[in-house]
Order: C-alpha cells, then sequence, then structure tokens
C-alpha cells in the first residue's frame, strides 16, 4: 500500500511555475505523469495543468508559436530518448529526479546538469543540480591534483547572473552571462576538458585538464569572447 498526499493549492503553484518558466524561455511545455494506473492523484496533477492552460496561457502560448503537450509518462520518455531537446519537460517530483539523472547522464556527466529553482512568485534560484565532490575535495587538502567538471556551478552563476540582468536591464550582464556559457562550452569542443568527460568523449585526443587548468582554459576562452 501506497499513500501520497499533496494540496491542490501546491500543485496549482507548480503547474504555475511550470507555465511561467516555459513562457520565459520561449519554449513548448510537456507534462507526463501515469494517471491511467494514479488515476487520482495523478489524474489531478493532469487535470489541474489543462485547466491552468486553457484558461490562463493558451493565448499566451501561441502569441510565442508555443504549445502545451501531455501524455503518460512511458511514451514521454521514448519521445524524449529520440527528440532533439528545446523544450520544458515538466514532471513530479520522483520522476523529475530520475529523469534528470538519466538524461544529464546519457549526455555525459551529472557534472553537466544545472538546476533553476522557481516560484510561482517569479523568484528564481539557480544551483548544480549534481551532489557533492567530497573525495575529490579531500584530495584537494592533501595537495593532491583532482579533475572536478565545474560546468555546472559555472552554468549556475551564469543562469543567475542573466536573470539578475533581465530584471534590471543591464543587457551588458546579459552579455557576460551568454559569453561565460559560449566559453565553457567552446574549452569542451576544443578538446579541452576534464576527467570525466575526456573518458567518453568522441573527440580524438582529448587534453584531460586538471580542475584548475579547466577553470583558467575557459577564462582564458572568455577573454577572447569578451
Amino acid at each position: 500500500m501506497q499513500g501520497i498526499h499533496n494540496t491542490r493549492a501546491s500543485i496549482t503553484n507548480f503547474a504555475k511555475s511550470c507555465m511561467e518558466f516555459a513562457l520565459s524561455t520561449h519554449q513548448d511545455l510537456w507534462f507526463s505523469t501515469k494517471d491511467t494506473i494514479s488515476k487520482t492523484y495523478d489524474g489531478t496533477f493532469k487535470e489541474i495543468f489543462q485547466t491552468m492552460y486553457d484558461k490562463e496561457y493558451k493565448e499566451k502560448f501561441e502569441a510565442q508559436g508555443n504549445t502545451y503537450f501531455y501524455t503518460l509518462i512511458d511514451d514521454a520518455v521514448a519521445r524524449v530518448i529520440r527528440s532533439h531537446g528545446g523544450f520544458v519537460w515538466a514532471l513530479k517530483n520522483y520522476d523529475g529526479d530520475v529523469m534528470s539523472d538519466m538524461l544529464a547522464t546519457a549526455f555525459g556527466s551529472l557534472a553537466m546538469m544545472t538546476s533553476t529553482l522557481v516560484s510561482p512568485s517569479g523568484v528564481y534560484e539557480y544551483e548544480a543540480a549534481h551532489g557533492t565532490v567530497q573525495r575529490h575535495y579531500y584530495k584537494y587538502l592533501k595537495g593532491e591534483k583532482e579533475s572536478t567538471n565545474s560546468v555546472a556551478t559555472i552554468f549556475a552563476w551564469s543562469g543567475a547572473l542573466r536573470k539578475r540582468g533581465q530584471l534590471d536591464n543591464l543587457p551588458e550582464l546579459v552579455h557576460f552571462a551568454d559569453c561565460l556559457e559560449k566559453a565553457s562550452l567552446d574549452t569542451i569542443e576544443s578538446g579541452k576538458m576534464t576527467g570525466d568527460l575526456a573518458a567518453i568523449t568522441t573527440i580524438p585526443n582529448p587534453q584531460s585538464l586538471d580542475t584548475e587548468e579547466f577553470i583558467l582554459a575557459i577564462r582564458e576562452r572568455l577573454q577572447e569572447i569578451l
């Protein structure tokens, strides 16, 4: 027996946050769950999302050329694996934990995955989604070299800086955030990367850098872009 509880107010806030985030990023919104099994609980999520979209967001989405799409989670997984991305995928907490880690690993490393927390009132928080790097930190304390992928942390900062620039109408700050992300990706695509990526990349003859070397390589590329 499994008991699950949530409030309609909480689910409504979740739906609103997803709708607003999709609008802010000009992307389609997908929501998937398993209402054929959990008819009442998951069915409530489905009903709240659809009602909110129809009443409050359909015209806004269509004005941007975007839409809202619902399907069962097993169907959504198959669609996502075949897709090229470019949409917001809304999921209940447990589903989101599993699917986000699956996608991050499929694309190379959990250390490449960032997290954006959005409140219904429009407050944003950006963070690296992966866990701690305790083993690497102990090596660092001993003075040993370690190769920690810092991309998720960098993108957490760039995301926060970009949002601050958008809220305060500071195009220079938005530009800096864009350049920081481009510098990070350019560095990796040039063959300079941390050990986790070097072990799986298809780029010929990758250069495996330690943590500091990787950050300095990104800084060098950032200075060139700016």
